[in-house]
This record gives C-alpha cells, structure tokens and sequence, in this order.
C-alpha cells in the first residue's frame, strides 16, 4: 500500500514471523502500522471454547491492523502469520504523521478501509443470512474479486479449515458444500485445490 522504501526511511524496520507466530494479540495496545512485504496474515478471534474465527487474511502489499490506530483503541482481534512472513512495523505516532502530511497516501489508505468495510458487510450478511453452500462461494467471490488482479482462473489459497473459520460452518460441511458447487460447475478442484 505505502512503498516500503518511504517507510524504511521514516523509521520503520523489517521483521520476519515464522508460520503461526502472532504478531498481537486481541486486546494488545495498538501501536503500530503493519504491512506484508512477503507472506501472508491472518486476523483471528477465538471464542470461549477455543473455535477460531478468521475476520481477514492479509497478503502481500497489503496492511493490516490499523484501523484501531485512528480511534486509539486496542486490537479486536490477533495477528498469526499464516506463513514465513516478512513485515514492516513503523510506529504509530509516524504513521499518523504520514497520513496528515501526505493527502495521496491518505486517500489511498480511506480507500482500503472502505474497501475492508464494504466486504466485511458482505461477508457478514451472508453469514447471518444464507446457507452454507451460499456462505462458502460468497466467500470464495470475495476473495477472487480481492485477489484475481489478471482475471485469469483463480486459484483459491485458502484450506478447507480457513473457509471453515471464515464462515462459522465446521470443516465437513465446508467439504461436503465444495463437492456441491463442483458438481454445480461453480468451481473446479484439481490436486486438491480450488480454481474459480
């Protein structure tokens, strides 16, 4: 989103998480701005009787945590790398200057979150509304409409378990509805994974 260059010079440092290493945890002070250079990031809730829910995954380019920087509240939710991943972290206080000094960065950065918040809307109508065969491929449009940037087959990066926690359904009924939007042709599997 930033170029890292611009970031590198403001203070920011390079970071590398190993796969599943949080980065914060729900409830952690927010106090600075994330962006992936390589790898990618899952923002994650756990309820009461451990069951993970995914709110985002993030990839590279992208930034992540930094809407509570705005409102000076704590993380809502944790940060896991969802692999080896590299990440630059610059302080809050910078961050926030970077956004008051720079009008086309700012923009830039309205747009995503009204992009994120536009989504989340989506993802939470389907989810409180529709089926679990609606739930999944709604959730797999989103994702191809996020990152299908060559408008070529996209192959879906997300394990049954993701889709699972990204819809509240349990794993085998992820399954069970994935052979049903195949045999609907809505999707196709090959070696295992999924292609829209």
């Amino acid at each position: 989103m930033i170029e890292e260059k611009f970031l590198l010079e403001k203070g920011a440092t390079l970071r590398k998480y190993k796969k599943d290493q949080s980065i914060f945890y729900e409830g952690d002070k927010s106090m600075y701005y994330f962006q992936i250079v390589e790898g990618s990031i899952k923002m994650v809730s756990v309820n009461d009787t451990g069951k993970e829910f995914i709110q985002g995954i993030f990839k590279a380019g992208d930034s992540f945590g930094e809407p509570v920087l705005l409102i000076d509240e704590p993380y809502p939710a944790t940060a896991v790398a969802n692999e080896d991943s590299l990440i630059i972290k610059l302080d809050k206080i910078v961050f926030l200057n970077i956004l008051k000094e720079n009008p086309v960065i700012h923009f830039q950065f309205s747009k995503v979150l009204a992009k994120r918040i536009y989504h989340k809307s989506l993802i939470a109508k389907e989810i409180s509304t529709y089926g679990p065969e609606h739930r999944i491929f709604s959730v797999l449009k989103i994702f191809k409409k996020n990152y299908n940037l060559n408008g070529e087959a996209y192959k879906v990066e997300l394990s049954r378990q993701q889709i699972a926690d990204m819809t509240g359904l349990r794993v085998e009924t992820v399954i069970r509805n994935i052979k049903k939007l195949q045999q609907k042709k809505l999707i196709n599997i090959q070696k295992g994974k999924i292609y829209m």
